[in-house]
């Protein structure tokens, strides 16, 4: 790792930021883990015991200590650290702000991620003055543990050497990488799932299929647990019309029946899991058209 620095520092302890959390600290270094909720890192606290007390392999010789830090002590933690990660929600301006800040606090041996779903480090530095551009890649999760999968792309000022430190660092910490070779919306596999959800979406408001009947045979042919509309009830339609309208944003030509299906899904409250129907009903804990 470069320099003395061994910690890793993960900006915002919800979902994402936990789960990272109790990867990073899989070898005995530190994490800090840095939130401006107080109740949220508690919480944090309390999900990575409750991980590293169900870790399959079983627990290693020695976890690295989580140390919980409120978001005015980020300039502490940050020259401590050789890896920071933002893992704040997935706006572009909050992005850019909070990288814009880790740009500023940061020295020449830390490395500086996102881990958004939906920009690319090229998108999210645009306009943005720091000391070490260099530094900054994309470093994108899915559901660590139980999802290990993780993509690191780079940008054209990203060294070879700091690509290969990644690769080494997340495969030794319990992640599977895959390195994103060029600047990509949506890096590698959530560019092919776009291309399934559009095309799902397609085909629902064309009325070739229901949702049971798209996921029944999807689940049929490739063996996955959830079909797609399942998915996307889970991930949020409101969620997904948003991804959709960024990829069509930078991608003109792409259909819109796909878009205004979920609009008008939308205006009548169906977001899925969370309004507790969307393609599904979910209230009462089953699953019906």
């Amino acid at each position: 790792m470069p320099g003395l620095l061994s910690a890793v520092t993960l900006l915002g302890a919800g979902t994402q930021g936990t789960r990272l959390a109790f990867m990073w600290s899989r070898l005995g270094k530190p994490v800090y883990l840095v939130d401006k909720n107080p109740a949220q890192l508690t919480q944090a606290k309390r999900e990575i015991d409750v991980l590293r007390k169900s870790a399959v392999a079983g627990p290693p010789s020695q976890w690295g200590d989580i140390i919980c830090a409120p978001a005015n002590e980020l300039s502490t933690s940050v020259a401590k650290s050789w890896l920071v990660v933002e893992c704040v929600p997935e706006s572009l301006g909050l992005k850019r702000s909070i990288l814009q800040q880790l740009g500023d606090r940061a020295g020449p041996d830390t490395i500086i991620a996102s881990n958004s779903s939906s920009y690319d480090i090229v998108e999210i530095m645009r306009g943005l003055e720091v000391n070490h551009p260099e530094n900054f890649v994309s470093l994108h999760s899915y559901w660590p543990p139980e999802t290990p999968a993780i993509e690191i792309m780079g940008s054209t000022q990203t060294p070879s050497e700091t690509i290969s430190l990644l690769m080494q660092q997340t495969k030794a910490h319990g992640f599977d990488p895959f390195h994103v070779k060029r600047p990509s919306t949506g890096y590698i596999y959530n560019r092919i799932w776009a291309a399934i959800k559009r095309e799902s979406l397609l085909t629902l408001s064309e009325g070739v299929a229901t949702p049971a009947e798209i996921d029944g045979i999807f689940k049929s042919v490739l063996k996955t647990p959830k079909g797609p509309c399942e998915q996307m009830d889970v991930v949020g339609l409101d969620v997904v019309l948003d991804i959709e309208k960024h990829y069509a944003e930078l991608r003109p030509g792409l259909p819109e029946e796909p878009r205004k299906l979920l609009q008008e899904m939308i205006r009548k409250g169906q977001l899925g899991v969370k309004s507790g129907t969307g393609f599904f009903e979910h209230g009462d804990g089953g699953k019906r058209e």
